[in-house]
């Protein structure tokens, strides 16, 4: 074969959301920092070519993450990554950091132990501690001990051509999110909405970061709204989620970084204590469990260190090329399966 480039993938989902793992023939990322590195790929057209490239057709699909492995700059880090999704890169992913610690330990990357291996992960929003429960080869579980998350600003009034005027929290989990109590919208969130919650989450991710600029005061590499999350709690105190992504479709699993944010809000209103546990369920029913650790600041600011477990799981071995007489390398996206904004690209 006489392919310009080829990349291997370990294929993984994390109780429901893809997240394949580029485990071999990653190209060397500029920068100095796992966030510089994230600035590359979403500032410089080479980083963009490579984005395109893993997540547009004909080699990508609208569905799941590629988590790009990168060596780890921090002493303490087993590994780094950062996640490429068709929008752009983003710095952190609760649900993808199940996928990578799955794919290191499986693969062998990183020596599984059992019954218990920590991984640290390196990201551009900070170290994710990883605490995988293994048995015969198998990663059973992981426990994540996510990057310190805080409220931003909570109750910002949205005027909306649809909904009137929706209350919104803006926090940030690991990236920033606008939580959205689901009802304001009229819907509810199961399986059946996907389309219309989606839809309402694109809308409302446009009018948010147009009136609402957010940056991190640590971080500046991080910055904007990246997805809406429509949540709900049932009457047994599970909270029910749905991350709404681009190009308009829904996170199939709970949503880490998501509930991360949310945990923020819940403490920021005196609904959670260190030590509490929760579930929270997805729009197909997968669940996370989601625990309060501690407390810290962040900048100043009130902020908790959250835990997310869940299970990742393997399901196939792929590996990408380019051919060099291919007339799509950087891949293209239509409005058939990729929605409106797709014409765009």
């Amino acid at each position: 074969m006489r392919w310009k480039r080829t990349i291997q993938l370990l294929d993984v989902h994390a109780e429901g959301e893809i997240g394949r793992v580029a485990i071999g023939g990653v190209p060397k990322i500029p920068g100095d920092t796992i966030a510089a590195q994230l600035h590359w790929l979403n500032t410089d057209p080479k980083g963009d070519e490579l984005r395109r490239f893993l997540c547009l057709e004909p080699r990508g699909a609208p569905i799941g993450s590629v988590n790009l492995l990168l060596p780890a700059r921090h002493p303490d880090a087993d590994a780094a990554f950062v996640i490429l999704q068709p929008d752009q890169a983003h710095a952190s992913s609760g649900s993808n950091s199940i996928c990578v610690t799955t794919a290191l330990l499986e693969s062998g990357i990183v020596e599984m132990q059992e019954p218990e291996t920590i991984v640290t992960l390196e990201t551009a929003a900070g170290l994710v501690k990883a605490t995988a429960t293994c048995r015969d080869g198998r990663c059973e579980k992981v426990k994540l001990t996510m990057v310190p998350s805080f409220v931003h600003e909570l109750d910002v009034g949205v005027d909306t051509p649809h909904w009137g005027r929706i209350k919104a929290d803006i926090c940030y989990g690991g990236i920033f999110y606008a939580l959205v109590d689901v009802g304001q919208i009229g819907l509810t969130i199961e399986k059946a909405n996907a389309a219309g919650l989606v839809q309402a989450g694109m809308i409302l991710k446009e009018l948010i970061n147009r009136d609402i600029k957010v940056v991190h005061p640590e971080i500046p590499a991080i910055s904007g709204v990246a997805y809406v999350m429509f949540r709900d709690t049932e009457a047994d105190g599970t909270v029910r989620t749905c991350t709404t992504m681009w190009p308009g479709r829904a996170d199939r699993s709970p949503c880490g970084t998501g509930n991360s944010a949310n945990l923020a809000t819940l403490y920021a209103r005196g609904k959670a204590k260190v030590g509490d546990t929760f579930t929270s369920k997805s729009i197909i029913g997968s669940e996370f469990e989601v625990g309060l650790q501690a407390v810290t600041e962040v900048a100043g600011r009130p902020a908790v260190i959250p835990t997310i477990t869940g299970r990742g799981f393997t399901f196939g071995l792929t590996q990408v090329a380019l051919d060099p007489f291919d007339p799509h390398p950087n891949g293209f996206a239509l409005t058939d399966v990729w929605g409106p904004s797709a014409g765009e690209i």
